[in-house]
């Protein structure tokens, strides 16, 4: 297998890059690649232009601003790049606010590298096609092997979260809020997360991006079972904005509040990461909607119950 030099400007690249157990051959990183703690040394090779201390309606104007200037959300560091010599660089297509995109990285390499680099862009929508990627960049490091083996146990996970429901039929409504204000839902592969964990996702498709709702949308649907997960947000990040919906008008009168099924989820870590650690996303949905059947340990740290 021959040594190659990555640059991953992707938290899921990263992940995935490190659980193929090619770690060593990483040589820089994105500034949103925290995970595992060992590459924190690594050097980073990016910016974010938002602020990700302000409130989510903030930051909602920013990104707003920066797309009618036409600019980008992220700011890559050219000569760093240039200096780590890549012979791979991860990215994605995905979403220009999540990470650095394709687009981003082909101007910020035109004219900058003496030899050639290989670019592999993630694009992932829905479950399969994050296991795709896997398989894509296990092929191109090299490693087909090692992709395959990944894979087959991270299907072998679902695989026993869907036997476990199989006689279940109960099925609860679940809605995954992805962005406070303005009202979002978690789109592309949370949907169909939720149906693995033995839910109904409402309000949004899966394989589709994100929608915008109104409130009303939501109180009139009238969800069993609410997440809070906010894109890109901690469990603590969210509990400083809870107080925006809780403000909203019969907030109280869902039956989900009502029965005490409120929920906050770490999406930063783990929803929001289109790779290996998608089937702990589905574990912890898994414990939220069925938790007489499943107690993964993710309580605490992946998700809160948030008791009014």
């Amino acid at each position: 297998m021959d040594q190659k030099r990555i640059i991953s400007l992707l938290a899921a690249g990263t992940e995935i890059v490190c659980e193929l157990g090619l770690e060593d051959q990483l040589v820089g990183r994105s500034h949103e690649c925290d995970y595992p703690e060992t590459i924190l040394n690594l050097p980073v090779c990016s910016s974010a232009m938002l602020d990700p201390h302000a409130s989510s309606l903030e930051i909602d104007k920013q990104v707003k601003g920066i797309l009618t200037d036409a600019l980008s959300f992220y700011q890559i560091d050219r000569e760093l790049i240039k200096s780590l010599k890549p012979d791979v660089i991860i990215t994605q297509t995905q979403c220009e606010v999540c990470a650095v995109s394709l687009s981003e990285v082909e101007k910020a390499l035109e004219n900058l590298l003496d030899g050639p680099v290989t670019i592999i862009s993630l694009e992932p929508d829905n479950v399969n096609a994050v296991f795709n990627d896997i398989k894509t960049v296990s092929e191109i490091l090299g490693v087909p092997d090692r992709g395959a083996d990944l894979t087959g146990r991270m299907h072998e996970r679902m695989n026993l979260v869907k036997h476990k429901l199989k006689f279940i039929t109960q099925k609860p409504k679940v809605a995954c809020v992805e962005w406070i204000e303005p009202l979002m839902m978690a789109g592309n592969w949370t949907p169909e997360m939720v149906e693995i964990a033995g839910g109904q996702s409402v309000l949004a498709v899966s394989g589709k991006r994100s929608p915008a709702i109104d409130w009303l949308e939501l109180l009139h649907t009238d969800p069993e079972i609410v997440v809070i997960m906010p894109c890109g947000f901690s469990i603590e990040r969210t509990l400083k904005e809870m107080g925006t919906l809780l403000e909203l008008p019969h907030f109280n009168d869902l039956q989900a509040i009502k029965n005490d099924k409120l929920f906050i989820a770490d999406r930063n870590q783990y929803f929001n990461r289109s790779g290996p650690r998608i089937v702990d996303s589905v574990e912890i949905l898994a414990e939220i909607i069925n938790p007489k059947q499943f107690i993964f340990g993710y309580e605490g740290e992946g998700w809160i119950k948030f008791s009014l």
